[in-house]
């Protein structure tokens, strides 16, 4: 194994990405950096890491791989365009101590942090973050890019969409084998709600049961 395939660069210093820092760390690899865009963090130290613009970190690091540590979806996938047209490549990050089935698929980039449990026949995408203490039940997929805050808890046979963002402590109860429950791209679920039907598109819920507050243009 060569030395850069245990090395990591977080592009985020903020509170989320010092967190996932020590992840990283939990898992056994080595924090190289920090990227931002922060002209006040650059040329930092946070818990002892260097922060670096992406041109510096790709000067300096050629061969380490990122993890994009920015909970907002759309500003994530942004940022994940970057990092690939500045040519790197993506870890993904899974806490050891994650209770996870063999049966469970997890796409490139993604963060699971600790607390987390997973059931069976389980599709996450590309860079999804699911936060400290989060459950995922049966047959639920995933799509790239969806955030869960932590304590969120996503119920068997559910299909979140694209850059779903679910807050903390909301639920999602179970969908059915002929008829998932369906939360479409870009929704939104506010922080303690319980979704009992589907959410469309762009539409933010809050509230038990969960009722559309908002249809936010794309």
């Amino acid at each position: 194994m060569r030395l850069s395939d245990k090395q990591i660069a977080v592009y985020g210093a903020g509170g989320f990405g010092r967190g996932i820092a020590w992840l990283a760390q939990v898992c056994g690899n080595e924090v190289v950096c920090f990227i931002d865009d922060d002209e006040l963090k650059i040329g930092k130290i946070f818990n002892e890491i260097p922060v670096l613009t992406l041109e510096e970190a790709r000067k300096k690091y050629p061969h380490t791989r990122v993890v994009v540590a920015v909970n907002e979806p759309k500003a994530r996938e942004s940022i994940v365009s970057k990092v690939i047209n500045s040519g790197f490549t993506f870890a993904t990050l899974v806490h050891p101590h994650v209770e996870l089935s063999p049966w469970v698929k997890i796409g490139e980039g993604s963060i699971i942090r600790e607390g987390c449990n997973f059931s069976v026949n389980i599709v996450l995408g590309r860079h999804v973050i699911l936060n400290m203490d989060c459950t995922i039940g049966h047959d639920a997929v995933l799509d790239d890019y969806v955030t869960l805050a932590p304590g969120a808890h996503i119920s068997g046979y559910n299909h979140l969409g694209k850059r779903v963002n679910i807050g903390t402590g909301a639920v999602v109860i179970n969908g059915t084998q002929e008829e998932p429950l369906v939360i479409g791209d870009d929704a939104i679920v506010g922080a303690g709600a319980c979704v009992i039907r589907p959410v469309p598109p762009g539409v933010t819920v809050v509230g038990v049961p969960a009722r559309p507050i908002e249809k936010r243009l794309r």
